[in-house]
Formats: structure tokens, C-alpha cells, sequence
């Protein structure tokens, strides 16, 4: 996972004001104290899909909205802290991917309801689990063919999400139960409208050779069926926060330059120098590059941002 030791310095960094914060904050209980529901997602991606299940009956916080935040290395405030503390409840990624919602929580109430992403993830290694996840570094640095915490790329795991947020809602708010439950099942359609053009590229495009900066988008290019053909060691290098070694760099630009991929995955709210100059090789071969973010980008909800992004690669394989 990218900047391992971002979530280290993190944790440092804030462990004092998590403690400082719960001092102050009362333990967690299924509504504020004036009787409102309180979801709190970790970044907006979550929210989003929080907030369509949620509709008008409560109001869902995002703690990471800025599109330029990374929410590997994200540190969190005590204010942060006191919000997750006190929300009703929390869906989170999962997986280490939001590492400091494991950190706050992992200190508060045990019995605070939660939705971990990550866990619902088919075969993933916490499947099926309502507990709070350990928040280990365990799923660090995953390559092409191990899991990979960036679960809201699949389609799967965030149709679970949502009905496992529609459930909770329903055990904190039972006199409007049915309500999140027809609204994950109007979510579960408007899904189904992202996985049509996967399964379009699939059909069209089976196996065509695609790069990419980072495996962030490793689940919606398995489901459009096409093949990742960067070199691993680019990939974990850069998803780890470190410079690839002159090898690797110079075998992914040969991918390029020698247009043996169709398109470039590029990962825009996490480049550097190392991948400004990949996409500079991608646009010089003619190469198209599809942009991929960590968060959703400003006016847009989950459903229209995965649909322009899937519609976006549709588009470069044509």
C-alpha cells in the first residue's frame, strides 16, 4: 500500500490527540443525544454510497473530501477523531486502506456499529465479519494477483456495502427499515448500469493489454476483462511510495513507446515525477490515458463518477 509509513507517521503524529479527544467524548450510542442518526464515512467515496442508501433520512459526514488528499497517508484531527467516535455508524474501506479509522475506533466503543468495505469483499480474508477489523499492514503492497484493498472498484463489493449499510440503518432506525432497503435496491440498479459497459468492454475487448501507474483500478480492469501488463515492480514500487527501479521504469516505457498496450491507467491524485514522465511517454506513443481517482472529484456522486470512468476506458479501447 501506498506510503506504509505515512500511516506510521500518522499514528504517531495523532495517537496523543485520539486519547486527548475520547477523554472529552462520551462513549458511542446509537444517536446524538437529541436523538439523530449520525453516519460518518471515511472519505466521500463511501459517503456517497452511504448517502444513496441513507437518502433523505440522515445526513452522512465524510471526514476526507478534498479530490488532492490521500487517503493512505491521511492524518486524522482530534475533531476527526471525536466524529468517528460518535457517529451511530461508520463505513470505512477497510482492508488498512483508511488505516486511521481502525486506530480511533480500535480505542473507543466495541459496540459501535460499523461497515467495513473490505470485509465484504468475496473472499477477502475478513468476509462475513461485523467486528472491527485489526488494521494491520497484512494487505500491504498488493500486486495483480492478490487481493486489493481499493474495493470501491468492485462493483460486487460496493452492492454488499450498501445493503450491509441499509441493515445496520435498519437495526438504528427500524421504523424506516424498508426505506434503506428500497433505496440499496434502487443503488443495486444504478450498479448494475457501471457493470453494462464493463461487461461491453469485456466483450469487445477481451484481454487486450492495458498499463497502469499503480493497481489502483485492479478490480474494474478485471471485470472489463482486460490484462495488466505492468511490470510488478513499477507498480508496487509506486503504490508503496517509493522510486521504481531504473528497470521497471524502463520496461513500463517500452510498453509505451512500443505501443504494446492499448491505454494507460493513471492515478492523477497520487503522481510524481516518476509517473508525470509515463504519461508524458503514454501521450508522445499516442497511447490514451484514462484518469483514475482515490476520492470522488467535486459535484459528482459514486454512481456518475464509476459511470464516466468506466465510460472513459470504454472510449480509449476504441
Amino acid at each position: 500500500m501506498r506510503a506504509s509509513s505515512g500511516f506510521r507517521a500518522a499514528t504517531a503524529a495523532v495517537g496523543l490527540s485520539f486519547a486527548a479527544a475520547l477523554t472529552l467524548t462520551a462513549c458511542s450510542s446509537d444517536t446524538t443525544g437529541d436523538g439523530t442518526l449520525t453516519v460518518v464515512a471515511s472519505t466521500n467515496v463511501w459517503g456517497s454510497v452511504a448517502q444513496a442508501v441513507a437518502g433523505d433520512k440522515v445526513d452522512v459526514t465524510s471526514i476526507i473530501t478534498e479530490p488532492s488528499s490521500d487517503p493512505h497517508s491521511f492524518e486524522a484531527s482530534p475533531t476527526d477523531a471525536a466524529t468517528l467516535t460518535d457517529a451511530s455508524l461508520i463505513v470505512y474501506n477497510g482492508g488498512g486502506y483508511d488505516h486511521f479509522v481502525d486506530d480511533i475506533i480500535g480505542t473507543g466503543n466495541s459496540d459501535q456499529l460499523t461497515v467495513n468495505a473490505f470485509d465484504l469483499l468475496e473472499g477477502g480474508a475478513h468476509a462475513g465479519e461485523d467486528e472491527h477489523s485489526d488494521g494491520g499492514d497484512s494487505h500491504e503492497g498488493h500486486d495483480h494477483g492478490d487481493v486489493n484493498e481499493h474495493v470501491w472498484f468492485d462493483v460486487d463489493t460496493v452492492d454488499a456495502t450498501a445493503q450491509s449499510i441499509a441493515d445496520k440503518l435498519g437495526q438504528l432506525d427500524p421504523d424506516n427499515a424498508d426505506a434503506y432497503k428500497a433505496n440499496a435496491a434502487t443503488f443495486h440498479g444504478q450498479l448494475e448500469q457501471i457493470s453494462a459497459i464493463t461487461d461491453g468492454i469485456a466483450a469487445a475487448h477481451k484481454d487486450a493489454p492495458v498499463a497502469q501507474t499503480e493497481p489502483i483500478a485492479y478490480y474494474l480492469l478485471q471485470s472489463a476483462g482486460l490484462k495488466d501488463v505492468t511490470p510488478p515492480d513499477f507498480t508496487s514500487a509506486i503504490e508503496n511510495g517509493n522510486d521504481p527501479a531504473p528497470a521497471a521504469i524502463a520496461a513500463t516505457r517500452q510498453l509505451l513507446t512500443d505501443k504494446q498496450v492499448q491505454a494507460l491507467v493513471y492515478n492523477v491524485q497520487t503522481q510524481d515525477r516518476v509517473t508525470q514522465d509515463v504519461r508524458a511517454t503514454a501521450e508522445s506513443a499516442g497511447i490514451p490515458v484514462v484518469e483514475v481517482t482515490e476520492t470522488l472529484p467535486e459535484g459528482l456522486d459514486y454512481i456518475q463518477w464509476q459511470t464516466n470512468t468506466a465510460e472513459s476506458l470504454a472510449a480509449a479501447l476504441q
